[in-house]
C-alpha cells in the first residue's frame, strides 16, 4: 500500500513539474512605437526645459500650493471612481490567484458511510460500508501548457488593471488640480466684474449729474449705463460659475471642501513647479500607465493564443484516492482495509465542428486588435504631450504680452477718465478705454488659467508620479 501510494504521489509530482513546460504562446515582441523618436520642433515649442522627469516627481512635490495639496489628498481618500479602480485591481488579482491554483493538484479528504437492509426474519440481509480517503480529483496534467497560458493571461490582465488604477489616480489628481485652478480663475473674473460694475456705476452717476447740469448728453448717460449692465450680467454669470466649480470640486473630492483651502483668485498664486522637462525622447511614453496597461492587455491576448492552440492536443486528467474501506468501523483503519484508486483519463479532440479552430481564430483576432490598441494608445500619448509642449513653448510670451496690454489699458483708462472729467475729451473715448481694460483683464485671467492648467496637463501626459 505504501509503495503504491508513493508511486501515485510521485507520478502526480512529476506531472505537476511537467505541466506547463511546453508553451504554445507566440513569441512576444513589443511592437515598434509608431511615433517619431523626438518631439516636434519649431517656433511653437521653444527651448527644452530642465528638471526632473514627471514620472519621478511625486504629486506632493509637483503641487507646491499647500491648500491644493490638501484638496488633492481629500480626493485620493474619498473619490468613488478611484475606489472602483482599486476594487477592479483586487478582483483581477483574485482571479489570477484562482487560475494560478489550477496548475497544481488539489488534495481533498473524504469520508462516507452507507447502510442497507433487505428482507425480514431469517431472510434479512444487512450491508454496511465505511470509507475514508485522501486523494486528487480530476487534476489536469498541463502537458501542453493550456492552463499555464491561461494563468499568464490572467496575470497580465491583473497587471493591466493595476496600471489602469494608476492611470485613474493620476487622472484624478489632474482633474482636481484643474478644477481647483478653474475655481480660482472664476473667482478672479467675478472680482474683476464686480470692480468694473462698481466703477461703471460711479461713472454712470457722474454722467447723470453732468447731464442734469447740461454738460453731458443723453447719449453719454446711455453709454455709461451699457458698460454697467454688461458688468452686472457678468457678475451674475461668474457667481453661477464659481458655485458650479465648487460643486465639481466637491464631486471629485467626495465631500465638502474646507473653505479655508479655497483660493480667492488666481493672481499671485503658484500652484505647481515652474517647469517640467521637455527635452527628452518620446520613449518616455512607454512608462505611461495607459500605455503599460495596453501592453499588458496585449500580452494577455498573446497568452490566450497559446491556450487556444493547446486545445487541439490531448487533455490528460488524473483522479486518485488512497485510504481505507471496511464494513465495520472497528476494522476501518486496519491494514487489510487499505484501498487505492488511480484513474487516469485522456481526452483527444477528433471532431468538434470547428470550435477549436474558431477559438484560435478569435484569440488571434483579439491579439491583433490589442496590437492596434497599443499602437493607438502610444500615438494618442504622443499627440497629448506634443500639444502640451506646443502650448508650453509660447505661453510665457503670451502671458507677458497680455500683462503689458493690461498695464497699457489701465493707463489709457486713467488718462481718458481724467480728460473726460476736465471736459477735454468725449465720454465715448473714456467708455472705450474702460471696455478695453475690462476685456484685457478678463483675457489675462484666461491666459493665467491656461498657463497653470498646461503645467498640470503636461505633468499628467508625461506619466506624472503618484507617490
Amino acid at each position: 500500500m505504501r509503495t503504491t501510494t508513493a508511486l501515485v504521489a510521485t507520478s502526480l509530482l512529476a506531472l505537476s513539474l511537467l505541466a506547463g513546460c511546453i508553451s504554445l504562446d507566440p513569441d512576444y515582441q513589443r511592437p515598434a512605437a509608431p511615433v517619431p523618436s523626438a518631439w516636434p520642433q519649431g517656433a511653437a515649442y521653444g527651448q527644452p526645459a530642465a528638471g526632473m522627469p514627471a514620472a519621478e516627481t511625486g504629486w506632493q512635490d509637483f503641487f507646491v500650493d499647500a491648500d491644493l495639496r490638501a484638496v488633492v489628498g481629500q480626493a485620493l481618500d474619498n473619490n468613488r471612481d478611484l475606489r472602483v479602480a482599486v476594487q477592479n485591481v483586487l478582483a483581477a488579482r483574485a482571479k489570477y490567484r484562482v487560475q494560478e491554483a489550477a496548475q497544481l493538484p488539489t488534495v481533498n479528504a473524504s469520508a462516507s458511510g452507507s447502510y442497507s437492509r433487505t428482507g425480514a426474519g431469517s431472510n434479512r440481509q444487512e450491508t454496511k460500508s465505511l470509507s475514508a480517503a485522501v486523494g486528487v480529483s480530476a487534476f489536469e496534467a498541463d502537458l501542453f501548457g493550456r492552463v499555464a497560458s491561461l494563468t499568464r493571461a490572467d496575470l497580465e490582465t491583473y497587471l493591466a488593471e493595476e496600471e489602469t488604477a494608476r492611470a485613474t489616480r493620476i487622472s484624478l489628481i489632474s482633474e482636481v488640480a484643474t478644477a481647483y485652478i478653474t475655481y480660482a480663475a472664476d473667482k478672479s473674473l467675478l472680482r474683476i466684474a464686480q470692480e468694473t460694475m462698481e466703477s461703471a456705476q460711479h461713472s454712470a452717476d457722474v454722467t447723470r449729474k453732468r447731464l442734469s447740469n447740461g454738460v453731458a448728453t443723453r447719449l453719454d448717460a446711455a453709454e455709461a449705463d451699457t458698460i454697467y449692465q454688461t458688468a452686472r450680467a457678468d457678475v451674475a454669470n461668474y457667481t453661477t460659475l464659481v458655485a458650479q466649480d465648487l460643486n465639481a470640486l466637491e464631486t471629485l473630492t467626495g465631500g465638502p471642501v474646507d473653505p479655508a483651502h479655497l483660493p480667492d483668485g488666481i493672481e499671485g498664486r503658484t500652484f505647481t513647479l515652474a517647469a517640467l522637462p521637455a527635452g527628452m525622447s518620446s520613449g518616455v511614453l512607454l512608462n505611461r500607465p495607459d500605455v503599460l496597461s495596453a501592453e499588458h492587455s496585449l500580452k494577455s491576448a498573446n497568452a490566450n493564443i497559446g491556450a487556444a492552440r493547446a486545445a487541439f492536443f490531448p487533455t490528460v486528467s488524473l483522479t486518485t484516492a488512497a485510504g481505507f474501506a471496511s464494513s465495520a468501523f472497528g476494522n476501518l483503519f486496519q491494514a487489510q482495509s487499505q484501498s487505492l484508486s488511480f484513474t487516469p483519463s485522456v481526452s483527444v479532440p477528433i471532431f468538434d465542428n470547428g470550435a477549436n479552430q474558431a477559438n484560435l481564430d478569435y484569440a488571434k483576432a483579439t491579439q491583433q486588435a490589442a496590437v492596434a490598441t497599443y499602437e493607438k494608445t502610444i500615438q494618442t500619448a504622443f499627440k497629448e504631450v506634443a500639444n502640451a509642449l506646443a502650448r508650453r513653448g509660447t505661453i510665457a510670451e503670451q502671458l507677458d504680452a497680455q500683462q503689458a496690454k493690461v498695464r497699457s489699458a489701465q493707463t489709457s483708462y486713467d488718462l481718458s477718465q481724467a480728460r473726460y472729467k476736465q471736459g477735454a475729451d468725449s465720454y465715448l473715448n473714456a467708455l472705450d478705454a474702460q471696455r478695453t481694460l475690462y476685456s484685457a483683464q478678463q483675457t489675462l485671467v484666461s491666459v493665467q488659467l491656461t498657463d497653470a492648467g498646461n503645467l498640470v496637463t503636461l505633468y499628467q501626459v508625461l506619466g506624472g508620479g503618484v507617490k
